[in-house]
């Protein structure tokens, strides 16, 4: 099982201290998500963290062969799109320039050629505090609604999970979820390795 994405992924996974015998899992949702399954299936799960900080669906696509393919893995978790948010602020391009939605399908079409993985897909999510961050909303709505789009062309299961974190944020405090509006806490990571969980079982992936 394969977990790729941006830094909200990565959580320092490569600095993070090593369990005996496992790869590094970060201090993030895919080490809560790793705890979790360990517990419901106890031995049967071998989990790696394909994270990098400042990823867009770009760079995914660079690396797929080197974080993913080759270890033919049987389901594939992808979180993307924050980074690809920025560009679009940070530059005036929109997504149909970018080719966010042609990248995000060869990406999809790429893993499901080349493995027989069942695909998780988990939308981005941004905070409004900072304030700022508010007006990041509506290209996180549209990568989300793009992601969804595509994710049903593979049959991928999609996690939407910019509303949900919010809903958090606002029942437990922002700082509670977030540190900073784009990353999130232990617990914000905890709510989303918790609705994995859940979702998966609900799909049957491990059926």
């Amino acid at each position: 099982m394969i977990f790729l994405g941006d830094s909200i992924t990565d959580a320092d996974h490569n600095f993070s201290p090593k369990r005996e015998g496992e790869p590094s899992l970060g201090n993030g949702y895919v080490r809560q998500i790793a705890d979790l399954l360990e517990t419901k299936m106890p031995g049967k799960t071998n989990i790696r963290n394909g994270g990098h900080d400042g990823f867009t669906v770009q760079g995914l696509l660079r690396m797929l062969d080197y974080d993913c393919l080759s270890y033919k893995p049987d389901v594939v978790s992808i979180l993307i799109g924050s980074n690809d948010a920025a560009v679009c602020m940070n530059t005036g391009r929109t997504l149909e320039a970018t080719g966010f939605a042609e990248n995000y399908r060869c990406l999809l079409g790429r893993i499901q050629e080349k493995t027989e993985a069942r695909l998780v897909c988990m939308g981005p999510f941004i905070f409004p505090q900072p304030l700022e961050y508010s007006r990041w909303i509506p290209i996180i709505r549209k990568i989300e609604e793009t992601e969804q789009r595509i994710a049903g062309e593979h049959h991928a299961l999609f996690l939407p999970l910019h509303d949900l974190l919010n809903r958090e944020a606002q029942r437990a405090g922002y700082d509670g979820i977030t540190p900073d509006g784009i990353h999130l806490t232990w617990e914000g990571a905890g709510v989303v390795a918790r609705t994995w969980i859940r979702e998966v079982d609900r799909a049957g992936i491990f059926s």
